[in-house]
């Protein structure tokens, strides 16, 4: 695949193999996958279907999890009144919602709190901890928050309630006041617990529960006729929460994606089965389905609805109640969208006046707090640098999200903000962010972030191309590549769908259809042809030169190959990203 460099690509961008040799024929087609996402040779066996025996470490490798296991095990054995406190999105709902059900099963119905998003924001506040301590509870586990919940923390051990921290963002030098603090980021971290920091809140929260069945395994709690509860089986959760959490899925997280697709093709969760039924899925889900289908349902309640309606629908017991919520969610999602073409078109306005800037901070008055984040994620992917968008309230106080680039450590810049005295509150991990904002203090903000991140920026954008897996003749896009190349997956964020190069062909039956899409057949030498379709490509130069190409003109399509699941059958077809003249 040398022969890329010589391409001229329609985006500017140049065209490189994902991995040198990645064309050898020699290789069968999934291992070329692997090593082109940095498989080692010699670990291909496990990774070409990775389970959980091959790839979940020992618990205790993670600090403080024997502590916290050994503390909520004696919360189990007491009949404590344990609270769940989770986050607002689709993390922290899985995360609370795993660990309800686990406990549940050992006899133990814990209280649940999720924090309004609007009325008080992100992580655990003193006086919700304290307010779970008046009802009862003498144990509380925060999930997908905690990490930077000093105050709130310290309010709730003052008020004699105990707190296991179970979370992933990263987190300062000094750390809260817990029973344990479970984080793979935390930088006191053993070596063999931070090389599992990609892990998604709802990865730590399982690795909890497996550490908490083996210590009331160790203290003889499974004889007498007493079964040890399962904990695979909500192994759909864990894929759930980790793909909408857009962790890497690499090692441990492909390896829970894969096998809770499993799990959730059997629907055993009766409020997963509701959801998917709301979403209109009518087949086994892909990952793609966990992303853009059902995490954006549980994420609408936390957005613009009530946020403990992702939590009740994944425990739900009662399939009626399960179908209510999922219609309800199903509803905000619709509602969300709305919101956030609103917000959209405003930060796009502004974000153009920043195109050639290191990052791209927009803010606007009235904006809705709940789509921020997936904002940012829009402008980021428009002008390929990190992108933070700022909802202000009446009072000029701003809540935003950030959304960053591979190369990028968005979150350690927000706490280092943070830690100047820039931010009201801030954290995250590498790829997103929060931040809150006081009155006037967006331009010093912006100054601060340009002046640490303009270099790293500018570096990987360097290196940025797009990178393709194989070239084919147009024959080659057919129905038996699309399995060969989902025998590679699961694919997501740190596991690139494979990406192929197809041509020469020549362009028939271009047009627009829908929403600004750019469609056409390509036509190939060997005879064969293929249909192609181009996203929102009317306005872009790629939909400019298809839309304008000569009928004697070939071309290189390079994208994505997807089955045609309009046509049905074997067919497949490329999702173009860019094109070059053969």
């Amino acid at each position: 695949m040398s022969s890329f460099a010589s391409f001229r690509a329609v985006s500017g961008q140049p065209w490189r193999a994902r991995r040198d040799g990645g064309d050898d024929l020699g290789i069968a087609l999934i291992d070329q996958l692997l090593l082109a996402r940095g498989v080692a040779p010699a670990d291909l066996d496990r990774h070409r279907a990775p389970t959980l025996r091959d790839f979940l470490p020992d618990p205790s490798v993670f600090t403080d999890m024997d502590k916290a296991a050994s503390r909520l095990a004696d919360a189990v054995e007491a009949k404590e009144n344990i609270a769940i406190f989770g986050d607002y999105d689709v993390d922290g709902a899985t995360s609370a919602a795993l660990l309800v059900l686990l406990l549940r099963r050992l006899g133990n119905d814990p209280m649940i709190y999720i924090p309004d998003r609007l009325m008080e924001g992100y992580g655990p506040s003193g006086k919700a901890l304290v307010e779970l301590k008046d009802k009862g509870a003498s144990l509380a586990i925060t999930v997908d928050c905690g990490a930077q919940a000093f105050d709130a923390l310290a309010e709730a051990a003052a008020a004699g309630l105990e707190v296991i921290v179970c979370d992933h963002h990263q987190c300062s030098a000094a750390l809260p006041i817990a029973v344990a603090m479970i984080n793979p980021n935390r930088l006191d971290e053993s070596d063999e617990g931070a090389a599992h920091g990609h892990l998604a809140a709802v990865g730590m929260a399982f690795l909890l529960g497996v550490a908490l069945l083996r210590e009331l395994r160790k203290r003889g709690r499974f004889v007498n006729g007493i079964a040890e509860p399962k904990i695979l089986d909500l192994i759909d959760i864990v894929a759930l929460g980790t793909v909408a959490d857009v962790a890497k899925l690499k090692t441990l997280n492909r390896a829970f994606v894969t096998q809770g697709l499993k799990v959730m093709a059997g629907r055993q969760n009766i409020g997963l089965a509701a959801l998917a039924d709301a979403a209109r899925l009518v087949k086994s889900p892909t990952s793609r389905d966990l992303g853009f289908a059902l995490g954006p349902r549980i994420n609408a309640g936390g957005r613009v609805g009530k946020s403990d309606l992702g939590v009740r629908l994944l425990t739900a017991t009662d399939p009626e109640e399960a179908r209510t919520i999922a219609i309800e969610l199903d509803r905000l999602n619709e509602e969300r969208r709305g919101i956030e073409q609103l917000v959209t078109d405003e930060a796009a306005a502004q974000a153009l006046a920043q195109a050639d800037a290191p990052l791209i901070i927009v803010s606007g008055a009235g904006w809705h707090p709940g789509v921020v984040g997936i904002v940012a994620s829009r402008l980021k992917e428009k002008y390929g640098r990190p992108a933070i968008v700022i909802a202000e309230d009446e009072t000029g106080v701003g809540k935003g999200s950030g959304r960053s680039i591979s190369g990028v450590d968005l979150g350690a810049a927000i706490l280092a903000a943070k830690d100047n005295g820039l931010l009201v509150a801030g954290g995250g991990h590498a790829m997103a962010a929060g931040v809150t904002i006081a009155p006037g203090g967006l331009e010093p903000l912006r100054a601060f972030l340009h002046d640490r991140l303009a270099t790293t920026i500018e570096t990987a954008r360097g290196g940025r191309a797009l990178t393709l897996d194989a070239l084919l003749s147009p024959g080659g896009v057919a129905g038996g590549l699309c399995d060969e190349l989902d025998a590679g997956g699961p694919y997501g964020a740190g596991w690139p769908a494979p990406r192929i190069a197809a041509g020469p062909a020549r362009l028939i039956r271009t047009t627009i259809v829908g929403n600004g899409h750019v469609r056409g057949i390509a036509a190939g030498d060997d005879g064969k042809s293929f249909k192609w379709i181009a996203f929102r490509a009317a306005d872009t130069p790629l939909g400019a030169a298809l839309l304008a190409s000569a009928p004697d003109t070939r071309w290189w399509l390079a994208g994505t190959i997807k089955r045609d699941e309009w046509t049905g059958g074997n067919a497949a077809e490329m999702h173009v990203e860019d094109a070059a003249p053969a």
